[in-house]
């Protein structure tokens, strides 16, 4: 039992840490983007594109997409949260924001997830050293923006790219809390959101203006790796964390964001990279691990406690993508 225990645990170190990566590099990626794509440009190539792949990859699964009126309300509601408007305002903060910076202010999305948790009451009797674990992710995360060096010329830029990590935590309760768990593999949500997302993208592309692109070696890398790795295989593992851990779990790998953003700033782009930046991610990582520790170590009990009760006090399920039902095995299986 405690072999079993240790495998989920390393599985889902492990599956933060890709997430974690991959996620952090969006913000290189989107600045690489807009070079030669305006902020909504980048916001519909992330969408269109990382919809386009999950859905040839739900497809090839063997899955559909979902139906219904209210499972499709339910994911517009959570595109518009967690895709077409976060991924605006970031390109859009982007413009006068460094990537790295931008991935460090995006690390609060933790707390206003717990801050919605409390609110929403999923989050009764969080328990103290989790608390103190985000609370000084959150430390780590101040020293490595330090507002009180920041120029007035980004404020609005730093204001805009904040909104978005709002914005993911609304979506990441959301999301718990009316589409996984219910029956419906992660990879038809995944693609469904991805397509919602399109098609909201698609009506915001005019209010940024209709000019024409640079479609250079560079930006064409760029726009592809944000929509394929960082928008479509993110987004998925990001549903699989909501699913089997739940949205403040989900959340929590934000915190984790400021190390590899700032890092790949200052590799690739050539951003500030001081001994106050290095200091700020270590706490950052030190405030990780005790929230990893204390959330892996009460996880089923939480779930079942907390987000099960909050969801029809129904025990969370495996994902059908893994663990399918008689009913989506083929004839030849079911029959012995």
């Amino acid at each position: 039992m405690n072999d079993g225990s240790g495998a989920r645990s390393l599985w889902g170190g492990l599956r933060v840490a890709v997430l974690a990566l991959l996620w952090g590099s969006t913000f290189l990626w989107t600045e690489l983007a807009l070079r030669g794509l305006s902020p909504f440009q980048v916001t519909f190539t992330r969408c269109a594109l990382g919809a386009l792949v999950l859905v040839v990859a739900c497809r090839a699964s063997g899955h559909r997409l979902p139906k219904g009126a209210a499972v499709w309300r339910h994911l517009f509601i959570a595109a518009f949260f967690c895709n077409a408007l976060p991924f605006a305002l970031f390109s859009l903060g982007q413009q006068s924001v460094d990537s790295g910076l931008a991935g460090a202010l995006n690390a609060t999305t933790p707390l206003w997830s717990i801050a919605l948790g409390l609110a929403l009451g999923s989050e009764r009797g969080l328990r103290p050293v989790r608390l103190a674990g985000l609370l000084l992710g959150f430390t780590g995360t101040i020293v490595i923006f330090a507002p009180w060096q920041t120029a007035a010329a980004d404020g609005w830029g730093a204001l805009a790219i904040l909104g978005a990590a709002a914005s993911y935590a609304v979506a990441f309760t959301y999301m718990g809390r009316t589409l996984v768990r219910r029956g419906t593999p992660t990879i038809s949500l995944s693609a469904a959101q991805l397509v919602a997302a399109s098609g909201l993208s698609t009506l915001a592309v005019p209010i940024g203006g209709l000019q024409s692109i640079d479609p250079g070696p560079t930006v064409l890398v760029a726009a592809v790796v944000l929509s394929v790795c960082c928008t479509a295989i993110t987004f998925h593992l990001t549903y699989r964390i909501i699913n089997d851990e739940g949205a403040t779990n989900a959340a929590v790998v934000g915190y984790l964001l400021p190390v590899v953003s700032v890092l790949l700033g200052a590799v690739v782009l050539g951003e500030d990279l001081s001994v106050r930046v290095v200091l700020g991610m270590v706490v950052v990582l030190a405030g990780v691990g005790m929230t990893r520790r204390q959330g892996t170590a009460a996880t089923a009990q939480e779930a079942t406690a907390h987000e099960v009760a909050a969801q029809e006090a129904a025990a969370p399920r495996p994902d059908p993508e893994d663990h399918p039902t008689d009913a989506q095995r083929p004839l030849s299986v079911n029959r012995r």
